[in-house]
């Protein structure tokens, strides 16, 4: 395995490679405090249940945009909210 000397990012395998084989208490004076505020939000997401005939239809349509399926759904629900809101 290279170091990291390169300041090139290692791969998700290398890395998990690295830690395969060594423990953070091999490198610990090596590290630093770090200081950092996540937000409640962060990385929320919310799973229901679509019927998956129309999960398919949507899945074409987002294939046909260019669009991951997710972002369809956002956009159709958006869209249905604004319309039904108005």
């Amino acid at each position: 395995m290279r170091t990291n000397k390169s300041k090139k990012p290692w791969t998700v395998k290398e890395c998990g490679a690295y830690w395969d084989a060594h423990s953070l208490a091999d490198v610990w004076e090596k590290t630093a405090p770090a200081a950092f505020t996540l937000g409640t939000d962060f990385g929320s997401r919310h799973l229901v249940s679509v019927d998956p005939e129309l999960l398919d239809r949507i899945h074409g349509m987002a294939s046909k945009r260019g669009l991951r399926t997710e972002s369809l759904v956002n956009l159709l629900l958006a869209r249905q909210l604004q319309d039904v809101t108005a």
